[in-house]
């Protein structure tokens, strides 16, 4: 039955991500969530994610301006290194808070809370129609990969604090389609490098069952082969949709598992 949820999850989030302002890893996040420990769906999404950019990668990534990779894509780098180390140090601080809803026990934690709020602010943003034309100047590329970096690396949620620092930044679409794809991929590398490290850790020191399981690997490849069939079958739809329903629902759902998460029952 797992594995028929994270199919029906992970297609149909991936299709639903063609028609958000927000990409896979944001909604796939919120997905896992409702299976895995936030911990673990953050790494999972991940994998997802960097999955996907290698493929574009080798499709888009000769676009690429390289003086707005550099300028942007190094202090991303450093940026999600500590961010990594953040989310790994996260897990392992103690509840805030636990407590019982009959049979089923909620735990509040640091983590949870924070992912809870990024959910919930990039909600909002998907409703705010001003989004769509905020942008900052060139000079502030570097603060721009600083924050995407850092938020990037505690959740994997990039994107959207990544589009508005590069809309102003001179490129054309191919060299703003293919840079984006580059610094993903940098960011998605530095941050998966961190987790495999601190969940290696978590595995083999606190005898962390979900890590050790090849159920959970097999899980994370069903989803990624999920959500490619979701982005072709979701393609297809484009024309049959109505954009601001989709934005609308997407919102609902990150804030739907935003308040689950905050409230320690996920």
């Amino acid at each position: 039955m797992d594995f028929v949820i994270i199919c029906l999850i992970s297609a149909g989030t991936a299709a639903l991500t063609l028609f958000s302002g927000f990409g896979l890893g944001t909604m796939l996040i919120a997905a896992f969530a409702l299976l895995f420990p936030i911990e673990v769906a953050i790494a999972a999404a991940g994998v997802v994610h960097f999955a996907n950019n290698l493929f574009k990668l080798a499709l888009v990534g000769k676009w690429a301006e390289r003086s707005v990779v550099l300028r942007f894509g190094v202090p991303a780098i450093i940026a999600a290194l500590a961010g990594a180390a953040l989310m790994t140090v996260m897990v392992e601080t103690q509840p805030i808070y636990e407590y019982r809803i009959g049979r089923l026990a909620a735990q509040i934690t640091w983590l949870k809370l924070v992912i809870a709020l990024l959910l919930a602010a990039f909600g909002a943003l998907e409703l705010w129609p001003g989004y769509r034309d905020l942008s900052f100047p060139r000079k502030m590329l570097p603060v721009g990969g600083v924050l995407s970096g850092f938020f990037g690396g505690i959740s994997g949620m990039q994107g959207a604090l990544r589009a508005p620092f590069l809309l102003r930044a001179g490129l054309t679409k191919e060299q703003f389609i293919g840079t984006t794809n580059v610094i993903s991929t940098m960011v998605d590398l530095t941050r998966l490098t961190v987790y495999l490290v601190g969940l290696t850790w978590l595995a083999q020191q606190r005898d962390y069952a979900v890590l050790k399981n090849s159920r959970t690997l097999w899980l994370v490849g069903v989803a990624c082969l999920a959500g490619f069939c979701g982005s072709y079958f979701g393609a297809r739809m484009v024309r049959k949709v109505t954009l601001r329903g989709i934005r609308v629902l997407v919102a609902v759902l990150l804030f739907t598992v935003a308040a689950a998460l905050g409230s320690g029952i996920v």
